[in-house]
């Protein structure tokens, strides 16, 4: 009874994580969205770097937890912090910039509470 009761706290602790992070990641988005912020990393600067730090390493502590949390509950990863990692960084010429990116992934995830609504 003890384990069950620990598990079931762990996994509502999980879903607080879960709605944490995702709340995190889109008031960063709209942010970017803006043209606020650079969340992507597209731009190799500095200044940059420096400025969204606070906001990745935040994201990053956060979805860490999660997939800790995950991994003892025999879940899969987090797989929106994992996409989210995935798509910073240096970009080409061709692609789009940063505050049509964010959009994009507003829409996305948008979409995505619709659908489980």
């Amino acid at each position: 009874m003890a384990k069950a009761d620990r598990l079931e706290r762990l996994d509502i602790q999980r879903l607080e994580l879960e709605a944490e992070y995702t709340a995190a990641l889109v008031e960063a988005l709209r942010r970017t969205a803006a043209g606020k912020m650079k969340l992507f990393g597209h731009q190799n600067d500095r200044a940059s770097r420096a400025a969204i730090a606070p906001t990745i390493d935040n994201l990053n502590d956060i979805g860490e937890a999660i997939d800790e949390a995950r991994d003892r509950l025999g879940l899969s990863p987090f797989d929106l912090h994992r996409q989210f990692a995935a798509s910073r960084g240096p970009v080409g010429p061709q692609a789009v910039g940063e505050p049509k990116q964010a959009q994009a992934w507003l829409d996305r995830l948008a979409a995505a509470t619709a659908s489980d609504a």
